[in-house]
């Protein structure tokens, strides 16, 4: 993994905590949030406030995660929103916990001026030992303060200043008038500068979760479904359960259900580029299994390699070859179906609010799909690394580095945006005009 740190591919952006302000406000905050203190004076934290050096430290890697259910947070700065999120049990959490800083950044700033903010994302389970219950999640609602209450000191202020000007003989209650004034030297001035937080609440509707082996669970109108590893898990669940390896069933319910459109729904540069550099990681997983070390990345070079291990491409790159010279014109459509090895590579998740879920399963689906699968499923593309031969490592250590960390928007765009040349869809009307309310008439 060393390659991966040093490139910055793994904990890239993690905030440093050094000094020893910093580090007296994270264990003010750890101890509220776990009753625990660490004894460390210099770590490194995630997007949450989770460290690997302080899990070390107190010997529990789920301390700001019990259970691997509610996450807790111990923000010091919103600079990390920046950071990743380590060991993530449900995708949402980082996007969650991100738009929440985001919402959130005047007031977090002003907060963390002064003192950390702890706090947990509260889901509604408290254990994940039944599936059923995962299920269950339909929002994230937010609790946070700061371990001296500021906030709730501070709503406490502005409900007596409140009562205090809608009456006409509070200015005779002395007891009044000193609470207000103790809880100010705490608050600050909250009729000029009010503290509170927004977006506390946020709606869950797809997600991944790391429980159960993994597990995909969509909510679309035709009701609840769960892609499962091990979809006997889930048997008995109110939703309809797909084993991630019944390709006809996923193709079916992912088309059923709108989520994904194929890379190809037309000839053109742009997807077939998309198409050839799949074709490339999967060539060059290709002659890393067959000992080649120095890969090069150039499509051109890596066509040589095409025809030395010719004999050795897989089914996967083959029907890809044949898409990508179909979207340029040189040949026939070719007939890829569920069971094709090449199928899921040739889709990508509909434009919606799914859009980063259906990634996420397209990623995992199609592994040696290396760029995709660190920037939509980074636990599962750590895993796949590890096993990864060590000439395939080093293309796709230098593959990210080049044409990813030097402009992620730009590549997720390509990827994943809306494409602006693509013609209008046709309205369920005007399907309904050109074939019938039954279908195209078959001859």
């Amino acid at each position: 993994m060393n390659r991966l740190i040093d490139a910055g591919l793994m904990f890239g952006n993690m905030v440093h905590v050094s000094s020893p302000v910093w580090v007296a406000r994270y264990n003010r905050a750890l101890k509220r949030l776990t009753g625990r203190e660490t004894a460390l004076t210099d770590f490194y934290v995630d997007i949450c406030g989770f460290s690997p050096e302080v899990a070390d430290d107190l010997g529990d890697p789920l301390y700001l995660n019990p259970r691997g259910v509610n996450r807790m947070f111990i923000l010091l700065t919103p600079d990390q929103k920046r950071a990743p999120l380590l060991d993530a049990k449900f995708s949402m959490t980082r996007m969650i916990l991100r738009a929440f800083i985001e919402e959130n950044e005047a007031q977090l700033f002003a907060l963390t001026s002064g003192d950390a903010v702890a706090g947990e994302l509260m889901n509604s389970v408290f254990d994940a030992t039944d599936p059923a219950e995962v299920l269950n999640i339909r929002r994230i609602e937010i609790e946070a303060d700061t371990p001296s209450d500021t906030l709730a000191q501070a709503g406490a202020l502005s409900q007596k200043i409140d009562a205090f000007l809608a009456s006409d003989t509070a200015w005779q209650d002395d007891v009044a008038i000193a609470d207000m004034i103790s809880l100010a030297k705490t608050t600050g001035n909250v009729v000029r500068n009010p503290v509170q937080l927004t977006g506390l609440t946020q709606p869950v509707t797809h997600f991944w979760t790391a429980h159960f082996g993994g597990a995909f669970v969509f909510r679309t109108d035709q009701g609840a479904a769960v892609v499962a590893h091990n979809a006997a898990v889930f048997k008995g669940v109110d939703a309809e359960v797909i084993d991630i390896t019944d390709a006809q069933g996923l193709a079916g319910f992912l088309f059923g259900a709108n989520l994904v459109q194929p890379i190809l729904e037309r000839k053109g540069e742009r997807p077939a580029a998309i198409v050839q550099r799949k074709m490339d990681m999967i060539l060059a997983h290709t002659a890393a299994a067959q000992g080649d070390t120095d890969i090069p990345q150039s499509t051109r070079a890596l066509r040589r390699l095409a025809r030395t291990h010719a004999d050795a491409l897989p089914p996967a790159w083959r029907g890809l070859w044949a898409l990508h010279r179909w979207a340029l014109g040189r040949g026939e459509w070719p007939k890829i179906t569920a069971d094709h090895p090449a199928y899921f590579y040739s889709l990508r998740a509909r434009p919606g609010p799914g859009q980063d879920v259906v990634n996420r399963l397209l990623a995992t689906l199609t592994p040696l799909e290396a760029r995709q699968l660190f920037i939509c499923h980074k636990e599962a593309f750590y895993d796949a690394y590890a096993a990864w031969p060590d000439g395939f490592k080093d293309f796709v250590v230098t593959l990210l580095s080049r044409e990813y960390q030097s402009d992620k928007a730009a590549v997720r765009d390509d990827l994943y945006g809306a494409w602006d040349d693509a013609p209008p869809q046709p309205t369920l009307d005007q399907r309904v005009a050109a074939v019938g309310p039954w279908g195209a008439v078959r001859r």
